[in-house]
């Protein structure tokens, strides 16, 4: 072979070793490009931001865009399913109450007690009422108190409107989640329905719409009725359906709000603390834990109840809940043993 030949061969073999090189960089590069990508998609998705977990938007046409709620997907595509309860070796709740903690990035039930069982909801009612506000409310809408709204049982808690007060729909719904008032309840209902009783059939209509076949609303705001129930899975499905609506994400982290509404030519305010005794610092978490706010509920025949939304120290979401405690000290007690779950 000439020596012409053999510094072709060689030539060639150099720029076959090059390529190869090249092409296995290439490989290489993509390969960490795409589990870059995947850490940033996973670390997105447990920054909280579910504001548009429904939500798709199509082009028609190069003028028209259409942002509509994708109902029409398989209904457990995005949920934490199961046939039963389920059990937990280091989870053991209060005497009668009910609860579960469930996992929302893994679509898991990590525990679950009587989670099927008819249970009185109280006031977390009003996460269905504060549902149809914001899917139906315009904020800015100005609503007149009525009689009818402030005519409740004695005792049930109340902003301390006056029938003739004007308040607008964004302070109603203020005054709803993070004080659970009955009056604005009662105020949002008539206003969105035209009546109570028309609001309330929607909230029904809602519920199912959800998947929450264990449930039946007589009122907006959970006053007790033998006929008002629901179960821990459907409040699970209540909850996890108001948490993609940013406006109801914000409001109910709130430890306090300034309520301003007008009586005549007078313009009153009034402080309102949360029900939630994480927001207001009465109780704590345990360690690596944040409560990001839910919806509590008390009557006699519910007894204390609590749902909520919190993030683990990798900021990875769960919702839980117990119901009918004995008492608030027990309530936090147990919900506690649920928190300290999510970081093991």
């Amino acid at each position: 072979m000439t020596t012409k030949r053999k510094k072709k061969m060689s030539a060639r073999r150099r720029r076959h070793r090059r390529n190869r090189i090249l092409f296995t960089i290439l490989i290489c590069a993509g390969i960490i490009g795409c589990c870059a990508l995947a850490f940033f998609q996973l670390k997105k998705g447990h920054d909280l931001d579910l504001s548009h977990s429904y939500l798709e938007t199509y082009v028609f046409s190069e003028t028209e865009e259409v942002t509509a709620q994708m109902k029409a997907q398989p209904f457990a595509l995005d949920l934490c399913v199961t046939s039963g309860d389920v059990p937990s070796d280091t989870i053991t709740l209060n005497g009668n109450e009910k609860g579960a903690l469930f996992d929302i990035d893994d679509k898991k039930v990590v525990f679950g007690e009587d989670m099927f069982e008819k249970v009185y909801p109280a006031s977390i009612t009003k996460i269905m009422t504060a549902i149809l506000a914001v899917k139906y409310g315009n904020m800015d809408d100005v609503v007149t108190i009525t009689q009818e709204d402030v005519t409740l049982e004695e005792g049930s808690q109340m902003v301390g409107f006056q029938a003739g007060d004007n308040v607008t729909m964004d302070e109603l719904f203020h005054g709803l989640l993070v004080y659970s008032g009955n009056d604005c309840a009662m105020a949002i209902a008539r206003h969105i329905g035209g009546t109570v009783e028309q609001f309330v059939a929607m909230m029904n209509e809602e519920v199912r719409s959800i998947g929450a076949t264990g449930t039946h609303f007589v009122s907006p705001h959970g006053l007790h009725d033998e006929n008002h129930y629901t179960t821990v899975y459907d409040i699970y499905l209540m909850l996890n359906e108001a948490i993609t609506y940013p406006y109801f994400v914000e409001t109910m982290q709130l430890g306090n709000y300034i309520i301003t509404y007008t009586r005549g030519e007078e313009t009153l305010t009034a402080r309102l603390d949360a029900t939630d005794h994480y927001l207001t610092g009465e109780e704590s978490a345990p360690a690596g834990v944040t409560v990001l706010g839910g919806k509590t509920g008390t009557t006699s025949a519910a007894g204390s109840c609590l749902a909520i939304l919190s993030q683990n120290r990798y900021g990875e979401p769960f919702v839980s809940i117990v119901m009918k405690a004995v008492n608030k000290i027990t309530l936090y007690s147990d919900m506690n043993k649920l928190l300290s779950e999510i970081n093991s």
